[in-house]
């Protein structure tokens, strides 16, 4: 139990101490010399604030700092370690070295039994894993499926290479090019295979093939897009996408109360102003809550690595690409610059919106579809303007233009939702 609570701003000296407390007088004239210098010393007080004063700035320098753990050899005797049978931690059998995979490749006498000697193991030239991993990853990122469908697994439980030949010659010039991995990326999407076109054409050949026909590469690839790539597209073709490098996380739009809901004990802080607008690698995400957006285009949670995502197709995404906020808006900006170029001609609007979307040219059906529906949103909204003006005002932080025409404006936006649900916006042509 607390009687009295007394806050002092100075550190006291024994002798004072001993007077608060009423305890009986016992200090010498030497035990009040702090009293002394803190109370009559001008020079000894001015030093005080000084070193006060630095101290303050130290610990504000401190606060800003960033640790970062770092590592170093062990240099003390090393840790045994064995096997353990049934891998219970209390059952050790036999004592192990470090040492590598000989059937990959033997580690070299030469090199260090330490971090930097395992770092030259995995670059030698005689290793024949690390290369194919890397080309067969960058495959993967340009045709949506490595030369070995299973990235993640090399070993015997993953599938054997389509086109061995073809890892193994990706995977030298690779090496022989220092791992450049800009001048690997060039000589895929400069390859006769990558340029072909996507659409199926006859076999030159009618007899029957054991080959999977999923295991060629006649075509070109055609995949849809990752969950950022998504996003970062529509973002693109609207001119809302901020591509500053660097920099912290964001938080764009996200529903409300999702981290609470999770069990959470902070509150999603939505961002404003140009972060909305940032590149989806800035995009903050929690280990266990990726963006609701993003989960729904098969982004994979944080809490282990994942180097394969799987590619589904559900309502759900069409559901978000046209009525989530970050799209609507996206389609309102996008809007906005087809009505100020075009003010009197629905085809152009239609094209030009199809051909930032889709990357492509519509077909005359395609143009006409665009062109009708878009007649009939404005006479939609022709008869309730309030919706048009609920529309532009209510889907995101950014201001509608008021020099132009709402109904238009807004018409015109429908339109671009649509594209924006479109197979061919969330497809690699």
């Amino acid at each position: 139990l607390i009687d009295e609570f007394i806050f002092h701003d100075v550190q006291l000296c024994a002798p004072e101490i001993r007077q608060l407390a009423l305890l009986p007088e016992t200090s010498k004239p030497e035990d009040w010399f702090q009293w002394y210098l803190r109370e009559r010393d001008d020079s000894y007080r001015s030093l005080s604030a000084k070193l006060h004063k630095a101290r303050s700035k130290e610990n504000e320098l401190s606060a800003q700092a960033i640790d970062f753990m770092i590592m170093k050899e062990w240099t003390g005797p090393k840790r045994p370690t064995h096997i353990l049978a049934r891998g219970e931690f209390n059952k050790p059998t036999v004592e192990v070295q470090p040492d590598t995979l000989p059937a990959v490749l033997p580690f070299p006498p030469e090199l260090p039994r330490n971090r930097l000697g395992l770092a030259q193991w995995l670059t030698h030239e005689k290793n024949p894993l690390p290369t194919r991993v890397a080309v067969n990853r960058l495959w993967q990122h340009f045709f949506g499926k490595g030369i070995v469908s299973t990235s993640e697994d090399f070993g015997t439980q993953g599938q054997a290479p389509t086109h061995p030949e073809l890892l193994d010659y990706l995977a030298t010039t690779f090496r022989n090019d220092g791992w450049d991995i800009k001048k690997m990326c060039r000589r895929i999407v400069l390859s006769a295979t990558y340029r072909r076109g996507s659409t199926v054409a006859q076999p030159l050949n009618p007899q029957p093939s054991t080959l999977n026909p999923a295991q060629l590469f006649a075509t070109g690839p055609r995949y849809r897009l990752n969950a950022e790539q998504v996003r970062d597209a529509a973002l693109a073709a609207s001119g809302l996408l901020v591509a500053n490098l660097g920099g912290p996380s964001v938080k764009p739009y996200q529903p409300a109360g999702l981290w609470e809901e999770a069990g959470t004990q902070h509150t999603y802080a939505q961002e404003h102003g140009a972060n909305l607008y940032r590149r989806s690698f800035y995009t903050f995400w929690r280990r266990t809550l990726p963006p609701p957006s993003m989960t729904v285009f098969d982004a994979p949670t944080r809490e282990f690595c994942k180097v394969r995502r799987d590619r589904t197709n559900t309502p759900l995404q069409t559901l978000v690409l046209m009525n989530d906020p970050q799209f609507i808006e996206a389609a309102r900006s996008l809007a906005e610059r087809l009505v100020r170029e075009h003010s009197n001609d629905d085809t152009a609007r239609a094209r030009d919106a199809y051909r930032l979307l889709a990357s492509d040219q519509p077909s005359p059906e395609q143009l006409a579809v665009l062109t009708r529906y878009l007649a009939e949103e404005r006479q939609h909204f022709t008869a309730t303007p309030a919706a048009a003006e609920a529309l532009l005002s209510k889907n995101g932080e950014r201001k509608a233009d008021a020099k132009l025409a709402k109904i238009e404006v807004a018409a015109t936006t429908l339109m671009v939702r649509l594209l924006l649900g479109f197979n061919e916006t969330v497809m690699k042509p």
